[in-house]
């Protein structure tokens, strides 16, 4: 789960006035079906020659979905369509969201960012830092500071991506447990002195979530995110429907497309021994990303209900790392100059450009690099998207 921390990523929306370019008629054996007009048509070329197979790209302004549009395949080998209502593994965007429900906590009065997260969780209560290490020797000490929870949002914690116990896969252990295993594990750094991404950070804030609430993490994001938004496509249980229209994940191989499972989930996706993981566990589909996507551009509120305070939106995606760290990293969110969002393992992407006051969601399932340039897709996605909806919509 960890995707390039620059502040490009897809966001979708599904809306009565949404614009669909689907390329659903029939196509010859050989052919790859093609997008119309649409911005989606600037992922032809890489559907061609390979390079991708398939994409759902979602456009969207503060109000409605501008475009939605589907290209190339969900299934390659057996030439299935992507269809815009095709579900995707968004890994890591799953930050955002837990992010986003953990500052409805802060709106509350319930969590402050500046507390130490032992306060919530005591379990990180004496943990220590590394001081010196070798191939032999490994020496700790007492850190300056305890981590705090904007660390722990700001992937500037010390905690390492994921521990030792989060194995073969990332969605074995109940949260409670893996975030003691988090406790138990020498801090890298200092906190607050270096920024290293952290599956381990975003789980111990989910962990949070659940002691300060009184719910299961799940429970929270669906009665307070899933439900208000309508995002009835996201789960971290795919049902068996929802697995039909779940896009095949490929990597490249001697520059081809070759099918894979995801490596870092266990598999059946829909058996429910499989935890729930804040930092990158959740499947989704355009519309939804879209609608989350819409809600924070619109400053928290959506459909004139208010689930976040401006004040929280602004927190979460302006740089949070301090004056220490250079990199762009807010809560929970990628972030850069008004541009914020995030991408996940298999190269989904949501990017909100508030500038522009657009929302561009890219969903993809690529696993690892990008066979030939398909890695200049997003780019070329966003780019159609800024060229045609290109004036500030704010």
């Amino acid at each position: 789960m960890k995707p390039n921390l620059r502040a490009h990523i897809p966001l979708a929306l599904l809306v009565m006035a949404a614009v669909f370019f689907v390329p659903l008629s029939a196509i010859a054996d050989d052919a790859a079906p093609s997008s119309s007009k649409g911005v989606a048509a600037s992922l032809q070329p890489f559907v061609d020659k390979h390079a991708l197979a398939g994409a759902v790209t979602l456009v969207a302004d503060k109000d409605k979905v501008l475009s939605l549009e589907a290209v190339g395949y969900a299934d390659v080998a057996a030439k299935k369509p992507m269809s815009p209502d095709a579900l995707f593994w968004i890994a890591s965007q799953s930050k955002s969201i837990t992010a986003t429900a953990f500052m409805m906590l802060v709106d509350e009065g319930k969590v402050k960012l500046d507390d130490p997260v032992e306060k919530y969780l005591p379990e990180f209560k004496g943990q220590l830092v590394t001081a010196y290490r070798d191939n032999q020797v490994v020496l700790l000490k007492r850190p300056k500071h305890p981590i705090t929870v904007r660390e722990i949002l700001s992937h500037t914690s010390g905690l390492p991506f994921a521990s030792t116990m989060e194995q073969p896969t990332l969605d074995l252990l109940p949260l409670r447990i893996g975030v003691k295993s988090y406790a138990m594990t020498p801090m890298l750094f200092e906190p607050g002195s270096q920024s290293q991404y952290s599956n381990a950070g975003i789980n111990t804030a989910g962990r949070i979530i659940e002691v300060v609430s009184g719910m299961s993490y799940e429970e929270f994001l669906n009665k307070r995110l899933f439900r208000p938004l309508g995002m009835k496509d996201t789960t971290f249980w795919p049902s068996e429907e929802q697995l039909k229209r779940l896009a095949k994940s490929y990597k490249a191989n001697n520059d081809e497309l070759e099918e894979v499972k995801i490596g870092q989930l266990k598999y059946p996706l829909s058996d429910r021994t499989r935890q729930p993981m804040p930092a990158g566990g959740l499947f989704s589909t355009a519309a939804d990303v879209g609608r989350f996507c819409q809600m924070v551009l619109n400053g928290g509120a959506f459909h004139g209900s208010h689930l976040l305070s401006e004040e929280a939106v602004k927190t979460m995606t302006s740089k949070q790392t301090g004056k220490a760290v250079k990199v762009g990293y807010g809560l929970g969110w990628s972030t850069n100059n008004g541009v914020f969002g995030h991408g996940g393992a298999h190269a989904t992407n949501m990017s909100i450009d508030s500038n522009r006051g657009l929302i561009m969601v890219f969903m993809v399932q690529q696993a690892g690099r990008f066979p030939k340039d398909g890695n200049k897709g997003l780019g070329a996605f966003q780019q159609a998207a800024r060229e045609r909806f290109g004036s500030s919509r704010k």
